[in-house]
């Protein structure tokens, strides 16, 4: 995987530098600052300098072009000419982020007008009139059809203008990790679950990941293989990262370590960064052995950062991999009831859990039937750690192709349905009526992922870097 790289150039006009001495090097010096700042967090950033006429305007473009960053960053360092700016990003095949930063909150009136000198007054302004060129940047774009994104602040002092610099570069590193993404799928859609089909071209060429078509007698061939050591390897993970009942039998936890040693090398050999699966398992013993002990693995390796949907849902797992990649987890979910007498809704899912974002020690059951599914086994029960958190889900839209719907609300403390799920009680701002027939009203497909943390922001620029819609339910 390419690393993510940010791109970075200011824009000036070269008619000033004769003019006004000193003013090129000092809006040169504010460039820079702003690369030390992107790259504060280890990132690596491409300082392309400051772009000042057209010819210089071509020959970065064709700079950026090559370089190929996962985001460009273009800094109004004073008044550029618009046709400059043009050129240098009519071309690129990167998203551009276009920032308004004046050197500080404000100019010191009195120390300004006491400077006398009306030239070293006008060379002064324009190291301050950042603004000035924006409304004819924005006026070019959208004749262009180039999407406008666009911070405004402060170099110094301004720590809510560089929040949402960090948030867009946050939203681009996420962007970067689903291009980079194999997402495998074994097994079939749920029968009958029109809500969960989609298009698989049209969700690589929108989100870019790429796709594995897996086998489920393959990771029965890995299961059979699987030595005793590392079976005994992973069952005494199992114990350390899970909470394991006393009731559960020891061969079944050994059964489960076994198919979970197999679903490790099955993500190693396909270098898989999700994986969404449902297969029925009925008719040939050795698979429907996999599949009946396939829970407890793929909850460590959602907990890792491979995301593991059930049901083969493949865009949810994909809502999944974005929470996790914003660091906020990801747990599969779906609506399970509604509690009228708190007001808050119930919601969890059969299947992998995140031991990540659970509150305390992932609670491991055994159980006899798996409801709607073929077998019995070992299955995770959790509840969402309590406070804020975000609702994601993936879903199609007839203008961009998909859309992201988010709503931000709460897990609260309380009672639970006690079966061996993921399970937790959620409270939102327009009430428990109000948030579901408002998210329903989305068309949104009735699995979501879940998040600890409120991040509904850095998914809207998630949603614009992707030219993908987005509808921020509450």
């Amino acid at each position: 995987m390419q690393s993510f790289r940010v791109g970075l150039f200011g824009i000036g006009l070269e008619a000033y530098w004769s003019q006004f001495p000193g003013l090129e090097k000092r809006l040169r010096g504010y460039v820079g600052e702003v690369a030390k700042r992107l790259g504060a967090n280890g990132r690596a950033v491409i300082d392309f300098g400051l772009v000042d006429s057209l010819d210089q305007a071509v020959a970065t473009a064709e700079k950026i072009r090559r370089e190929d960053p996962a985001l460009v960053v273009l800094y109004a360092t004073t008044y550029a000419l618009s046709s400059t700016v043009l050129a240098a990003v009519r071309r690129l095949r990167t998203p551009v982020l276009v920032l308004s930063l004046q050197p500080g909150k404000a100019m010191d009136y009195a120390a300004f007008n006491a400077l006398g000198d009306r030239t070293a007054m006008t060379g002064e302004w324009l190291a301050w009139c950042s603004a000035c060129p924006m409304p004819e940047i924005a006026n070019v774009f959208a004749r262009a059809g180039i999407p406008f994104r666009q911070v405004t602040g402060a170099l110094e002092d301004d720590a809510a203008c560089w929040q949402q610099i960090e948030d867009w570069v946050h939203a681009a590193e996420v962007m970067h990790a689903l291009e980079h993404c194999r997402i495998g799928l074994m097994g079939h859609y749920y029968s009958g679950m029109l809500d969960i089909a989609t298009d698989l071209t049209k969700l690589c060429a929108v989100f870019g990941p790429q796709i594995e078509m897996l086998e489920v007698d393959e990771l029965s061939a890995l299961r059979g293989s699987a030595g005793a050591d590392e079976i005994a390897r992973v069952r005494d993970r199992f114990l350390e990262v899970f909470d394991v009942e006393a009731g559960c039998d020891p061969e079944e936890l050994l059964r489960a370590a076994r198919t979970a040693a197999a679903l490790d090398a099955f993500v190693e050999r396909y270098r898989l960064g999700a994986m969404a699966y449902y297969y029925k398992g009925c008719g040939v013993a050795a698979n429907e052995d996999t599949m009946s002990s396939i829970i407890l693995g793929t909850s460590l390796l959602t907990g890792r950062g491979i995301p593991v949907a059930g049901e083969y849902e493949v865009k949810n797992v994909l809502a999944m991999k974005i929470m996790d990649r914003f660091g906020v987890g990801g747990s599969f979910s779906e609506f399970y009831g509604v509690d009228f007498r708190d007001d808050v809704v119930l919601m969890g899912h059969d299947g992998p859990g995140h031991p990540g974002i659970a509150a305390g020690k992932v609670k491991v059951r055994p159980l006899r039937v798996y409801h709607g599914k073929v077998g019995r086994g070992l299955s995770v029960e959790m509840q969402v750690a309590h406070g804020p958190v975000t609702l994601l889900s993936v879903a199609e839209d007839p203008q961009h192709g998909f859309k992201l719907v988010v709503a931000e609300g709460a897990s609260e403390p309380g009672p639970i349905l006690e079966i061996g799920n993921t399970n937790s009680r959620y409270r939102f701002v327009p009430g428990a009526r109000g948030f579901l027939e408002a998210w329903n009203a989305q068309a949104p497909a009735h699995h979501c992922a879940i998040g600890i943390g409120q991040v509904a922001e850095k998914v809207r620029k998630l949603a614009s870097l992707l030219g993908v819609g987005f509808v921020r339910v509450c």
